[in-house]
């Protein structure tokens, strides 16, 4: 049994709404922007990092890993939906 979540659901409306005679949209993007808020927590941290580190002259410090952590939020709240429908 497959479990329907309201973003696949607006993920196949959103699949089905392009006419033959149209380019086919990249849909990444379009779940991106659908998942980034659902992961407020690891992009406020990469926020506070930044925020941290702004005088740092040395460049000895970033903030790699919660760049990283909010990407990866949001990466596998897109998986979600496109295993649930099969294109993966």
């Amino acid at each position: 049994m497959v479990v329907y979540t309201s973003l696949t659901y607006l993920c196949v409306i959103y699949l089905t709404q392009y006419r033959a005679d149209e380019e086919p949209v990249d849909q990444k993007k379009y779940l991106e922007d659908l998942c980034k808020p659902k992961c407020v927590k690891p992009l406020r941290e990469y926020q506070a990092c930044v925020k941290r580190i702004q005088g740092d002259e040395s460049g000895h410090k970033h903030c790699t890993g919660q760049y990283f952590d909010y990407w990866t939020c949001v990466d596998k709240c897109v998986s979600i939906p496109l295993s649930q429908n099969g294109s993966i």
